[in-house]
């Protein structure tokens, strides 16, 4: 399938807006999430045995999270399959994201660490708001964990 230059463009920047979610996340500048979340977000990290919330639930659960018992952290994504709504205008569009997630994480609160990993999916329904891509809504699909 040939795509055209919106189509390029619209898949490139969502791209880009999920770099920089786990950015965000692996550096813990959280009250920055509001860059890559629509206010109105539904953010599910239930099967991973997080928070299932809104935007603002979600922060205050990252806050407390992932600050206090996990000191470094990378999300990998790859895999992106990515599917644009369909219109001249495109402004809305659905992920299916892989990671692979690392985490250095305490031991009994500490000093000691272990390193926890896993696997899962991000299923995301992404719009565009003034100009810029934002996930309107972001599920975690568990696959597997090392270490739990």
């Amino acid at each position: 399938m040939a795509y055209n230059l919106e189509e390029i463009s619209a898949k490139l920047e969502i791209q880009d807006m999920l770099y920089r979610y786990a950015q965000l996340i692996d550096g813990k500048e959280f009250d920055k999430l509001d860059e890559v979340f629509t206010p109105d977000a539904h953010i599910d990290y239930s099967a991973m045995g997080g928070s299932k919330g809104n935007y603002e639930e979600t922060v205050k659960f990252l806050k407390e999270s992932l600050t206090k018992m996990f000191p470094n952290s990378q999300h990998l994504n790859a895999n992106m399959q990515i599917e644009l709504g369909s219109s001249e205008n495109i402004t809305e569009a659905s992920g299916r994201i892989m990671c692979y997630n690392p985490m250095e994480m305490l031991v009994d609160g500490g000093p000691k660490t272990t390193m926890m990993m896993c696997g899962l999916w991000y299923l995301d329904d992404y719009v565009k708001v003034d100009g810029a891509w934002k996930m309107k809504q972001r599920v975690e699909e568990k696959s597997w964990f090392f270490n739990m």
